[in-house]
């Protein structure tokens, strides 16, 4: 999540959840909360990478990939 966005909205919170190749993660009040990681990524990297607030509440499962 930008903090700022310097491009033109055209629907500010409209989306509840994002899928990245990093993670699944469901934006309630106002932050990123974490529901799963992708295979191999850990939560550390997850941090690093996601500028928005994150919110880390247990151990997070690593997404199943059929």
């Amino acid at each position: 999540m930008l903090k700022i966005c310097t491009l033109p909205l055209t629907g500010v919170n409209c989306i509840k959840k994002v899928v990245t190749d990093l993670a699944v993660m469901e934006i309630k009040d106002g932050a990123f909360h974490l529901l799963e990681r992708a295979p191999g990524v850990t939560v550390e990297e997850i941090k690093a990478k996601t500028s928005g607030t994150l919110v880390v509440t247990s151990d997070i499962p690593e997404m199943s990939i059929n």
